[in-house]
This record gives structure tokens, C-alpha cells and sequence, in this order.
């Protein structure tokens, strides 16, 4: 399985950008997905997961900016985020799992893709 992000780039803050993750592979053993993001000096954190069947999880600091989608026909995640912040600034990292409920463990995400950067100026 493979992952690519797109979509990250340098927006000023109370803009918006759409991060896209295309999965291609052995996408038959992918269900539940998630995105996580990692800021300079700081852990990775979970920001947004889906289920298979469209169940879905925000981190409180997201909830109400940022939504998480599934196109299933194009094999593609997506993460639309609204009003940014200048503290959302950090490398985006799509992930990938066959568990089919929502997964908020990190170990238990079995493919990851490379990250996209989104900086958010203030």
C-alpha cells in the first residue's frame, strides 16, 4: 500500500486549505483511515480519523475547522481545514489502517504515507 499526500502549502491565518491522501496498492486491505500531524519538537498527534463506513473523530482542537472525507471510488482521504491557525502549522501525515472502526491508537495504523507541509502565517 501506498500513500501520497497533497495539498499542504503556506496560508495565512482564517485561510483554507484541502490536504488530499491518493492510496493505491494492495487498497484492499485499507478501511479504517486518519490524519495526524507533527510540529517541530512535538509528538505526532491524531487531528482527524474515519471509519470504514464514515464514522468519524476530531481532536478537540479541530473539532468545527476541519473535516475529515472518504472517496471511495478514487481511493482518496481528504481533510478540508478552515480557519487556521498559526499553531495548525506542521508536516500532515495520512495514515492507513485494516481495522474498519475508527482507530484513534497510533500503533494501530498499519501504512503511512511521506507528509505534506502546511505553515500557517499569522
Amino acid at each position: 500500500v501506498q500513500l501520497v499526500e497533497s495539498g499542504g502549502g503556506l496560508v495565512q491565518a482564517g485561510g483554507s486549505l484541502r490536504l488530499s491522501c491518493a492510496a493505491s496498492g494492495s487498497i484492499f486491505s485499507i478501511n479504517a483511515m486518519g490524519w495526524y500531524r507533527q510540529a517541530p519538537g512535538k509528538e505526532r498527534e491524531l487531528v482527524a480519523a474515519i471509519s470504514s463506513g464514515g464514522s468519524t473523530y476530531y481532536a478537540d482542537s479541530v473539532k468545527g475547522r476541519f473535516t475529515i472525507s472518504r472517496d471511495n471510488a478514487k481511493n482518496t482521504l481528504y481533510l478540508q481545514m478552515n480557519s487556521l491557525k498559526p499553531e495548525d502549522t506542521a508536516m500532515y501525515y495520512c495514515a492507513a489502517t485494516q481495522n474498519t472502526i475508527v482507530v484513534v491508537t497510533t500503533a494501530e495504523y498499519d501504512y503511512w504515507g511521506q507528509g505534506t507541509q502546511v505553515t500557517v502565517s499569522s
